[in-house]
């Protein structure tokens, strides 16, 4: 992966519910100029959810989701169905897709009220324009769109007709804050040094940066100031011949201890995983998370969530060296317990805590919606990066670039504030 593309977790997650059979598949072949999806007359082609990163002219940088029928009936049809509602997790932007002729059907107003319930914008597009004979359909598309209080495009995937159209819709509900979420681009001037320590050991991926890297510097550079890149036994050297003070070292937690020591009181410091938990999620959520850590009985059920899934090395952070942190940090018996990928968990009652990865190859939307799944059934969640940080006693250091979260955490009622 270059510097110059832009990874799934940073791209609009647009994604096509519907139910079977009213065109989702050519809805997105017209959207990208391309045979994206399989295209059939057999219901149900599309089984599992198929994720596609792309570019859409005049969208920029997208992922395209295609999903299975939302009335799949049977056995496999109800796990269909399943996997289908889970991509609203991740959804940015919805379309759905509805038969013109055949008129918005009860499992539409169902998918509607769920997206509207979890306040995600959703676009109606009305399939198959080409069908229509002697009918009016600027007319159903007004009429549509003040009954459901929603976007209505008409288009016909067969012919292209209404594409343009249905683009401009798209990018008239992308979030606004879809841009504002910078990894560090806030807390740097134009012109300030930056400097990044970056480990390179056996879990790094062969001839390139881990992708928080390389996103971290990506920001850096387009906030017009200058990254400097050196590993961890090299800082001190590094920092010795700046001629200009660092506006703030970021490392990789794993390496936090050593970081800390070499880098001097009065440059800030903090950390890839802490800078990605402000991005992604929610850092006051995570600091609540890390102070549950000292609440840790024996018998106590851990989740270790990653959003990607990789090959385990012998020391993995998430599967080896966590769980001996918290076991160090607590002296207690915990039951730790994993998930990675798409997949999190249909239990989270069950955990006393769930400690999540950086999830920089998720999107926002994904991210939040486990932290709102932790948090409403009052189930502290923290970050790899937080977590190091406080069993290694360096939170506080780490969380200066950010002063209220440092206040929340050093607030000995901060559980009740929140």
């Amino acid at each position: 992966m270059s510097l110059n593309d832009a990874p799934r977790g940073v791209r609009v997650h647009l994604a096509l519910f519907g139910k079977r059979n009213v065109g989702k598949s050519s809805v997105i072949n017209a959207l990208t100029g391309q045979e994206t999806a399989i295209v059939s007359e057999v219901k149900g082609t599309t089984t599992d959810p198929v994720f596609k990163a792309m570019e859409i002219l005049p969208i920029g940088p997208c992922v395209i989701i295609d999903t299975a029928g939302l009335d799949d009936v049977g056995e496999l049809g109800e796990l269909r169905v399943k996997k289908t509602w889970e991509v609203l997790d991740k959804t940015d932007i919805a379309l759905l897709i509805v038969d013109i002729k055949a008129g918005i059907s009860e499992v539409d107003r169902t998918i509607l009220d769920r997206f509207k319930d979890n306040k995600k914008p959703i676009i109606v597009v009305l399939n198959k324009l080409d069908t229509l004979e002697n009918i009016d359909p600027e007319k159903i598309t007004i009429q549509l769109q003040e009954t459901l209080n929603t976007p209505v495009v008409a288009v016909s995937a067969l012919k292209k007709l209404g594409i343009k159209e249905l683009k401009s819709a798209i990018i008239s509900v992308i979030p606004e804050n879809e841009d504002t979420f910078k990894i560090v681009g806030d807390l740097i001037n134009p012109g300030d040094f930056v400097v990044l320590v970056t480990p390179i050991d056996k879990a790094a991926p062969k001839g390139r940066l881990i992708l928080p890297q390389q996103q971290t510097i990506r920001d850096i550079l387009e906030s017009d100031a200058m990254a400097i890149v050196t590993k961890e036994y090299e800082l001190r050297e590094t920092l010795s011949n700046l001629v200009k003070k660092p506006k703030l070292v970021i490392t990789d937690s794993q390496v936090f201890l050593k970081v800390a020591a070499d880098t001097p009181k009065d440059i800030l410091m903090t950390s890839f995983s802490i800078l990605f938990a402000r991005q992604k999620g929610d850092l006051t959520e995570f600091i609540r998370g890390a102070k549950a850590v000292d609440r840790l009985k024996d018998g106590d059920k851990v989740l270790i969530a990653e959003g990607c899934t990789h090959h385990r090395q012998s020391d993995d952070i998430g599967s080896v060296k966590i769980p001996r942190w918290i076991r160090q940090r607590t002296g207690k018996q915990i039951d730790f317990e994993f998930s990675a990928g798409a997949s999190f968990t249909d239990d989270v009652k069950k955990y006393a805590l769930i400690v999540h990865c950086g999830a920089c190859m998720m999107n926002r939307s994904g991210m939040l919606s486990r932290v709102a799944s932790a948090k409403a059934l009052d189930v502290p969640i923290v970050n790899y990066g937080i977590l190091i940080a406080y069993v290694q006693g360096l939170l506080t250091r780490a969380l200066e670039p950010f002063p209220l979260a440092k206040m929340i955490l050093e607030d000995e009622h901060v559980d009740l504030l929140l």
